[in-house]
């Protein structure tokens, strides 16, 4: 179960509520896992295919006084500032190095906590990982997303 913080982060709150209700994250994998830092998820199917029906990418909300601490939810990019869609990630450890720290080093936009079921987001942590066709970290068994639903 994961709280959202519309209040510091409308416009990622909006976007991921956006995927949420479409239902897009059906059957999307936890492609990246990285023991000790994040586990990533969101955007690939099996067999690691790009998910169709992404979105436009999202201004970056990361200056919003939220910090990537152990539980906290934040959404995924590219080296691109404003390039999030649909991936997001949970963070394992306090990541202080993800934080905002400046124009330069803008961070990566945190909307929200897990609130039950780290226990969950920690057992994912520990699946082995490969390089599976080009991309490193990605359990060697599948982590599949079922349902995402909106409950408030």
């Amino acid at each position: 179960t994961i709280e959202l913080d519309p209040v510091a982060a409308p416009i990622t709150v909006n976007n991921f509520l956006s995927y949420v209700n479409s239902g897009f994250y059906k059957s999307t994998l936890f492609h990246r896992v990285i023991a000790g830092f994040v586990v990533q998820g969101g955007g690939y199917t099996a067999g690691m295919v790009k998910k169709e029906g992404q979105r436009d990418p999202i201004k970056l909300e990361s200056n919003n006084g939220l910090l990537n601490l152990r539980g906290t939810v934040a959404m995924a990019r590219t080296n691109v500032p404003d390039s999030a869609t649909s991936e997001f990630f949970v963070n394992l450890v306090d990541n202080a190095t993800l934080n905002y720290q400046g124009v330069n080093s803008p961070g990566y936009a945190v909307f929200g906590k897990v609130v039950e079921g780290m226990d969950v987001i920690d057992a994912i942590a520990a699946v082995p990982t490969a390089s599976i066709n080009g991309f490193d970290d990605v359990p060697t068994s599948d982590v599949t997303i079922t349902l995402a639903l909106q409950v408030k």
